[in-house]
């Protein structure tokens, strides 16, 4: 079979392999979509200390079962199907307290096991002990449900940020997650959402499709006194940096309202992942700063609900598709930030 894998920084190949067999346990899909993210594009340029080449890439994964492996029960061949990316164990502390995003022993596809930019992979019985592998509803398509993966770690992020009724909430970075994050603060009953990007060509892309209340071009007005303007000087009650910029750390800072919340979503590069933290800011307002991590098997679930019901629509978001043998061809497409979302059909 055609995969694409990663085999060095700077060296992935659109090449073959042999077609997998599932094992005890596991569960043979042929794959429809794999959508890409800034995570591939990194991978491919740098790397990463999890993957021990050659590994076929790609975690946004939808397909349809062709094969079963001894002692699977509740699938059957031609089921459609979407697979986590993030594998819990199922069994430390922090997952039997309902923590399974921050699981230590978490792995991923793409990284410990073979990925989705393949014409069939195999769902390792992992996926399958921890309800990770998600059956499509109907009426969405095998595109939309690949972008479950990334809806799914937003969903996580906006509970920790406990976005809700009447929030006014600032978006920054207006990438696919900056998007999906826009549509979730809506669905979740934000009053008014706001979207930040320091480029005024991907920002209008961006809010042609999502339609935020107010769209702000960092590269022609000052960010916070923009928020701050338009907030009457209160300031939004959450702000969520869904970039990877110190800099948008420390301004988020300067624009959120008393009580509000940040979201340090975007992580920052390993080579600089300090910033500057004005703690009597965090003291005397009462701010909370969270992080979020990636997303647990039921954040997936949820996020093929908030698509199959239209509460986060995703279909527009996807502006690209390409063959198997495009992939690396969208690498460069996601990094050049020409697209909202690139999706890959083996």
């Amino acid at each position: 079979m055609k995969v694409v894998r990663f085999h060095a920084p700077g060296d992935v190949r659109f090449e073959d392999m042999p077609e997998p067999e599932a094992g005890p346990g596991e569960v043979k899909i042929r794959v429809r979509n794999c959508s890409t993210c800034g995570t591939d594009v990194k991978i491919s340029k740098f790397g990463h200390h999890h993957i021990h080449p050659p590994r076929v890439m790609g975690h946004e994964i939808a397909g349809e079962i062709v094969a079963l492996g001894d002692g699977v029960e509740g699938w059957a061949e031609g089921d459609r199907v979407q697979v986590i990316a993030a594998i819990p164990c199922g069994k430390c502390d922090e997952c039997k307290r309902g923590r399974m995003t921050i699981c230590p022993n978490q792995e991923s596809m793409g990284y410990h096991y073979e990925g989705g930019f393949a014409q069939f992979m195999v769902v390792p019985a992992k996926v399958l002990a921890v309800n990770g592998l998600n059956r499509i509803p109907e009426g969405v398509s095998f595109a939309e449900a690949s972008v479950a993966e990334p809806l799914a770690c937003v969903l996580n992020g906006q509970e920790l940020a406990r976005v809700g009724e009447g929030d006014d909430v600032v978006v920054v970075g207006s990438g696919p997650i900056g998007c999906l994050h826009v549509r979730l603060a809506k669905a979740r009953g934000a009053n008014r959402v706001f979207l930040v990007d320091l480029n005024r060509a991907r920002l209008d892309m961006a809010a042609d499709l999502v339609k935020p209340d107010l769209a702000i071009a960092g590269e022609e007005v000052d960010v916070v006194q923009a928020v701050l303007d338009a907030t009457d000087g209160r300031g939004a009650d959450v702000i969520i940096t869904a970039a990877a910029s110190g800099a948008a750390q420390e301004q988020a800072l300067q624009m959120v309202a008393r009580q509000g919340r940040v979201s340090f979503f975007g992580g920052l590069p390993k080579d600089k992942p300090t910033v500057t933290v004005d703690s009597n800011l965090v003291h005397y307002r009462e701010l909370t700063i969270v992080g979020a991590n990636g997303s647990s098997p039921a954040h997936n679930a949820e996020a093929l609900r908030l698509i199959a019901t239209g509460a986060v629509p995703v279909a527009d978001l996807i502006t690209h598709r390409l063959p198997l043998d495009g992939a690396i061809d969208a690498f460069g497409i996601v990094a050049r930030g020409e697209a909202i979302k690139v999706t890959i059909e083996p």
